[in-house]
């Protein structure tokens, strides 16, 4: 590390009711893996949009390789050799891997150029993939590879990253870990974006911390504690969840030979899954994204319809019924995505918390709604679950990523459950805002909820389940007591090398 490639100096931007950045400064040097951390509502998103030219701050400065750098659209940004990497992949599923990086060029060569240009860079730093491949057929890891190439191929000097690791594999991230070093010994300074905190220690030379839209200092990652960095993240000491011995109940959930086709042409078909929850039990179950986490929860859900039998809810069949019927007999779910499946994104909190609450907390009398009621559940669950939002009345797309999986997750687990089945449950939270939700869900284990935790985060899986399974290619493998396992069993039962036979429970 040489020199300041990118220098912020008292960025600024507010909005309605809050100040997302306030006089935020900071360096990021050549060759530099840099950390920005900060709780759910910190200011980070904001600042990355307004360093990518996607929001224009309201006061400050920004210098790039000591020039005044003020990026009106992505465009400049790109231009200037600012590139990211976003948390949600922007990718066409019909479309080889060539033709989706064509669209994110200005001037894209011929496919037959592009293509030999894609197998050189993904050659030299690690990245296997062929370009003529169709996204909708690649894995979570190998489109996170396709998004990293289209930066690549712009030499980039400052590369953002916003949670690249969320859907991979311990076996992947020490990929990317490995071609985010050659990338920095090439001079390239990495704006490192995670809610893993051992991971930012793995890799990141310094870290910047956010709290309430300001800069609160810096630190050295590899000279610093998870625990001193979630700390000075909140301002108070993070508690980690607490499990409570239970013996587990009677059957709450039984799958027998759960075969369902996917309604995607890029999703993935469940093939005869096995498996029964206990109440008062936590499964946990892992695999890479896209090898039937959703279908899982669809076919559970009622989303997918399933044979008869195949689905039982303490003893009765419930494969033919659907989402409504089974949330009255107990059955609850909570989704991966957030916006536009778990919440509606221009419905308010409020009407959002009607959406899947009505039935359970009372919410409709004689086909009209119960307003006053609604609200006040919506409050409830601001309150318990911490969400950083001005009122019940602001629209669910306002909030940020964590804090609405925060309303989501605390939506579901306030209506206290028979049975829960959550995907993702702390996908994009931050360290404290993790603690508390899977310490909401080890609290509705102890009293007697059955719980399906679906998740690619192993940590959380160790944390709180009691039994693992791994989904791969829609087939899931033995389901074995968490007790047993380490997290590089775990990852290989993931990959689908190891122990892929049907559980039968």
């Amino acid at each position: 590390m040489t020199a300041s490639l990118l220098a912020i100096s008292g960025l600024t931007k507010a909005y309605p009711g809050v100040v997302a950045n306030d006089d935020v400064s900071f360096t990021i040097d050549e060759g530099e893996v840099h950390a920005l951390l900060g709780e759910n509502g910190a200011g980070k998103s904001t600042l990355v949009k307004m360093i990518y030219g996607l929001v224009k701050p309201d006061s400050g400065t920004m210098t790039l390789r000591g020039a005044p750098y003020t990026p009106s659209e992505p465009r400049a940004a790109r231009a200037a050799g600012v590139a990211m990497v976003f948390q949600h992949f922007s990718l066409f599923d019909a479309l080889s891997v060539a033709e989706n990086i064509a669209l994110g060029m200005e001037n894209p060569p011929p496919l037959r150029d592009l293509a030999r240009r894609i197998r050189a860079v993904s050659e030299t730093y690690g990245l296997p993939l062929d370009p003529d491949r169709v996204v909708g057929d690649l894995s979570a890891g190998e489109r996170q590879r396709v998004e990293i190439l289209r930066c690549l191929l712009q030499d980039p000097r400052v590369l953002i990253m916003d949670e690249p690791t969320s859907v991979l594999t311990p076996q992947e991230v020490d990929i990317l870990f490995a071609t985010l070093r050659k990338l920095t010994a090439d001079g390239v300074a990495i704006l490192y974006i995670s809610h893993k905190l051992e991971e930012i220690r793995a890799l990141c030379d310094r870290a910047t911390i956010l709290r309430q839209g300001r800069n609160v200092g810096t630190c050295l990652p590899a000279q610093t504690t998870a625990r001193d960095m979630a700390q000075r993240m909140v301002g108070t000491s993070v508690t980690p969840p607490t499990r409570i011995a239970r013996p587990a109940g009677a059957a709450a959930l039984e799958v027998t030979g759960l075969s369902v086709r996917s309604p995607s042409p890029f999703g993935t078909e469940l093939k005869n899954i096995h498996l029964t929850l206990a109440s008062g039990e936590i499964l946990g179950i892992g695999g890479v994204a896209g090898n039937g986490q959703d279908e899982l929860l669809a076919a559970l859900s009622g989303e997918l319809r399933s044979p008869g039998g195949a689905i039982r809810l303490k003893g009765a069949p419930i494969g033919r019924l659907r989402p409504d019927a089974r949330r009255r007999l107990g059955l609850l779910t909570a989704p991966e995505e957030r916006l536009g499946h778990a919440a509606a994104p221009d419905m308010t909190l409020t009407e959002n918390a009607l959406l899947t609450g009505a039935t359970r907390e009372g919410l409709l009398a004689r086909g009209f709604i119960r307003w006053p009621a609604t609200e006040s559940f919506a409050r409830r669950i601001i309150a318990r679950f911490d969400v950083r939002t001005p009122s019940p009345g602001t629209a669910a797309r306002a909030l940020s990523g964590g804090n609405l999986q925060k309303f989501v997750i605390g939506r579901e687990v306030l209506q206290r459950p028979d049975v829960l089945i959550v995907n993702q449950p702390t996908w994009g939270v931050d360290a404290a805002a993790a603690a508390a939700i899977r310490q909401a869900l080890l609290d509705l284990a102890a009293n007697g909820t059955a719980i399906l935790c679906i998740s690619q985060d192993l940590d959380e899986l160790m944390e709180i389940a009691d039994r693992f399974g791994a989904l791969n290619e829609g087939r899931l493998s033995d389901i074995r007591p968490t007790a047993q396992l380490g997290i590089d069993q775990i990852g290989l039962m993931m990959g689908g090398a190891h122990g892929m036979e049907v559980a039968h429970v």
